[in-house]
């Protein structure tokens, strides 16, 4: 999500953009997301750079190379170095974590747990639904629910969770078709295995993750590319975008 914002607001000429994460990012749907430059050092999203970043130094390069930096920043040191104009929390962690409106001029939280005006100056809807991708600028997105949307019949069955804590090894490769019962990777020595038929579109690093960690994403539209921003993605990132412009266009913030 935080990949198709960024690209969505590089796309509409806001190019000093910064993405900072984990050191080892949970990634699944890596084929679209920057945070790959974190071992790649540097990947295209839809003709869009994304570059490995450790300092301030490196940061203006890559803006002076019209690319999005990507650096390794749990604690958000970063902001309080920057004083970035825009602040967006696109964690998800259906909850908040400790942003507040007075990080930035405009400071945007998306999904559960945000409440503008009080804690951000505006939220911004993940549910799939009406109103997806909806900028609130007084109340909250709508609580977590624990179920994945319904898509092509499919909910829960398409998401892959680590049965317990251990270190991830694949079997098989984003893009790749699997069978219901197969095997797509093994946490530990358990194997995952998926619940329908379909392609495997997010696939997470061999890292160590812990349990019910979200692994793995295998969407029964064949014809979706794995290399698109999705859909909901791209909701997202227009809420975003109209949220800052809807908030720099009010005289008094």
């Amino acid at each position: 999500m935080a990949s198709g914002i960024a690209h969505r607001l590089f796309m509409a000429n806001m190019t000093r953009v910064c993405l900072i994460d984990l050191e080892a990012p949970l990634c699944v749907r890596r084929t679209v997301s920057f945070c790959e430059a974190m071992f790649e050092r540097q990947v295209e999203v839809e003709g869009v750079v994304g570059r490995f970043v450790r300092n301030r130094a490196d940061l203006e390069e890559a803006w002076a190379r019209n690319q999005i930096g990507v650096m390794a920043d749990p604690a958000w040191k970063i902001i309080g170095a920057m004083k970035p104009d825009v602040v967006v929390d696109a964690i998800l962690a259906k909850r908040n974590l400790g942003t507040a409106r007075d990080e930035a001029p405009v400071v945007i939280g998306v999904g559960p747990g945000f409440f503008a005006p009080d804690a951000v100056h505006a939220a911004i809807e993940s549910n799939r639904g009406p109103n997806l991708g909806r900028a609130i600028y007084a109340g909250a997105a709508e609580a977590y629910t624990g179920i994945p949307a319904m898509k092509a019949g499919f909910s829960w069955e398409r998401v892959l969770r680590a049965p317990h804590a251990g270190m991830v090894r694949h079997v098989k490769s984003i893009g790749t078709p699997v069978k219901a019962g197969e095997t797509v990777l093994y946490v530990g020595e358990t194997p995952v295995k998926a619940a329908i038929d379909g392609v495997l579109r997010g696939l997470i690093r061999e890292i160590e993750v812990s349990g019910n960690e979200k692994v793995g994403d295998v969407e029964s539209r064949r014809e979706q590319s794995c290399r698109a921003i999705s859909d909901k993605a791209m909701a997202i990132g227009g809420g975003v975008l109209e949220a800052i412009l809807h908030i720099l266009n009010i005289e008094d913030i």
